[in-house]
């Protein structure tokens, strides 16, 4: 019994050991660390181009970068967009599970949609991440690492391929801690650069954009139809 879970523990050492590094995706313009997020101002810094990017070291940290666009049905030609950062710490089981535990305050989140808001919202973001497995390997059309993260329903994150080893990542302990009293309010309702920190039940999921925009599609269609 314990020579089977002596051989799990290693297997998750070594699996945990295969992710140290910087992964980005396809377009390796999204990169975790200052040139992502700065913590000094407090902002999140937009890409030219969407992408995400994961970051590991060998003592149990994380720290991950998203920015997505978010289409338009209604004008495509005014896409909106949301970036996401979060760092804390990960556990690599012996089953091969993933699991992301971010620090709850550090967390932000910005969600911009110009053409009904000038100014983009701005909020802390907490959201704990499970992956299923995970495999790390050489791509054989790149040549180079590659990571690929299975979520728990089956789906796949992109794939994404290492950029730096040691990871290229900001400091892992807590960076901006929660201000109490008057100070906390004076964050939540600070303008700066048209950017506004906001309380995060103040969002709308943007997950559910998608379907308002499904929906907004479908009842464009039938309204030709029957014109």
């Amino acid at each position: 019994m314990f020579l089977i879970w002596g051989l799990l523990v290693t297997a998750a050492l070594a699996n945990a050991n295969d992710l140290v590094g910087t992964w980005t995706t396809k377009s390796r313009d999204v990169l975790t660390g200052p040139g992502f997020y700065d913590p000094l101002n407090d902002k999140l810094l937009e890409p030219n181009l969407t992408g995400i990017s994961y970051s590991f070291d060998d003592d149990g940290n994380y720290e991950s970068a998203y920015y997505r666009a978010i289409s338009n049905p209604v004008d495509p030609s005014c896409p909106g967009g949301i970036m996401q950062w979060q760092h804390g710490s990960y556990t690599v089981f012996g089953n091969g599970t993933l699991i992301l535990t971010p620090i709850a305050v550090d967390g932000r989140q910005l969600l911009s949609d110009p053409c009904r808001q000038q100014s983009g919202q701005y909020t802390r973001y907490n959201t704990t991440e499970e992956f299923k497995e995970f495999s790390v390997y050489i791509d054989k059309f790149n040549r180079i690492k590659r990571l690929d993260l299975t979520k728990f329903d089956g789906s796949l994150v992109h794939p994404m391929f290492l950029a730096y080893q040691p990871p290229k990542m900001l400091p892992t302990t807590t960076l901006n801690p929660m201000p109490t009293g008057h100070k906390q309010k004076r964050e939540l309702s600070s303008k700066e650069s048209g950017v506004y920190l906001v309380a995060r039940e103040q969002l709308v999921n943007p997950d559910r954009w998608w379907w308002l925009g499904v929906l907004m599609t479908s009842l464009g269609g039938v309204a030709f139809f029957c014109s």
